[in-house]
């Protein structure tokens, strides 16, 4: 599926930027999908996350996350540069409000790998501004094998993220959007499917359309 083309999207009036929200439970393929989604739809760019926690193999700095210090982080949370953030195991997590500021005011679509209490944030600063798209596996077995499958954590790590999954899929239906990541290439063609819808929202429009105007 191919995203809507420039010369149509060009033929439409300005309009306000978007930020997509993508929530996931661990190990439901989020990653994956955005990572897949950056090289398939045209125009969406990545919010880089800031974290405290250490890089994990081949991600890397001002790509994956910005890797900073306890103490920076603190100090962005507290001079009020975060849209959202929060505290995810062991680790501080938080997104630059910045960034998400230019995108909405230039028109530009900018895409977040975030958790639920992040998503509420953003949402909350920015209610008709985002669109929040929720992502689950087919099922918990699937889920338990995907994580089992990393063979990277102890059992009781483990154990934490199925019991934090649980809870977390019940906040679904406080979204606007429900991916089922079944296969990968399908789930990015439905997000490619609610990008395109929401930029054609009449709603997000600055001005009138051209072509009718009297």
């Amino acid at each position: 599926m191919a995203s809507i083309p420039l010369k149509s999207r060009d033929s439409l009036p300005p309009r306000r930027g978007i930020i997509f929200i993508l929530s996931a439970p661990s190990g439901a393929g989020k990653t994956t999908i955005w990572r897949a989604a950056l090289k398939a739809i045209a125009g969406l760019e990545f919010s880089v996350s800031l974290t405290t926690r250490a890089p994990r193999e081949g991600e890397a700095d001002g790509i994956d996350y910005s890797f900073v210090s306890e103490e920076e982080f603190k100090r962005r949370q507290s001079s009020g540069e975060l849209a959202e953030w929060a505290r995810v195991f062991e680790s501080f997590y938080g997104t630059p409000r910045a960034p998400l500021d230019a995108a909405i005011a230039s028109g530009r679509d900018i895409l977040l790998d975030i958790d639920i209490q992040g998503a509420r944030q953003i949402r909350a600063i920015y209610p008709g501004d985002s669109v929040a798209v929720f992502v689950l596996p087919p099922s918990f077995a699937e889920l338990e094998g995907r994580l089992r499958g990393r063979a990277t954590e102890e059992e009781s790590k483990i154990q934490h993220r199925l019991r934090k999954a649980r809870d977390e899929a019940q906040a679904y239906p406080e979204y606007d959007y429900l991916i089922v990541n079944a296969e990968v290439d399908e789930s990015v063609a439905q997000l490619e499917t609610i990008v395109d819808a929401e930029r054609l929202k009449v709603g997000r429009l600055r001005g009138e359309f051209a072509p009718w105007k009297s």
